[in-house]
């Protein structure tokens, strides 16, 4: 069974950091694009960043320069690192993973995801 665990959600002020961690088991997704989205209360959910097998980068426009994605395919485990939060920050975020090289964007491509962790900014 493959399985997606993130963990590192909280409660943190405006301005604080919070680094997400998702660790995959089940299989190996070395050789695979993995991501994040968001979905806060009331809202669609929506791509945060994302990441190709070998490390190329993708975000959305509203958390560039402040989050960063990273993996490490050793320990087949992704991270988030969000820095200057804001309270539009607030959402659940979730782990997600995709057969094939690519990054994307696109929700409909990833066929694993987490749980879910909660982010929560207080202004």
């Amino acid at each position: 069974q493959v399985l997606l665990a993130e963990s590192g959600g909280g409660l943190v002020q405006a301005g604080g950091s919070l680094r997400l961690s998702c660790v995959a088991s089940g299989r190996s997704f070395d050789r695979d694009a993995m991501g994040w989205f968001r979905q806060a209360p009331g809202k669609e959910r929506e791509f945060v960043a994302a990441i190709s097998w070998s490390g190329v980068t993708y975000n959305e426009v509203s958390v560039k320069g402040r989050f960063t994605i990273s993996r490490d395919n050793a320990k087949n485990t992704m991270y988030l690192q969000m820095n200057g939060l804001k309270p539009e920050d607030t959402a659940v975020y979730y782990c997600v993973a995709k057969y094939g090289i690519y990054r994307s964007r696109d929700l409909n491509e990833y066929a694993y995801w987490g749980q879910g962790t909660q982010v929560t900014v207080s202004s």
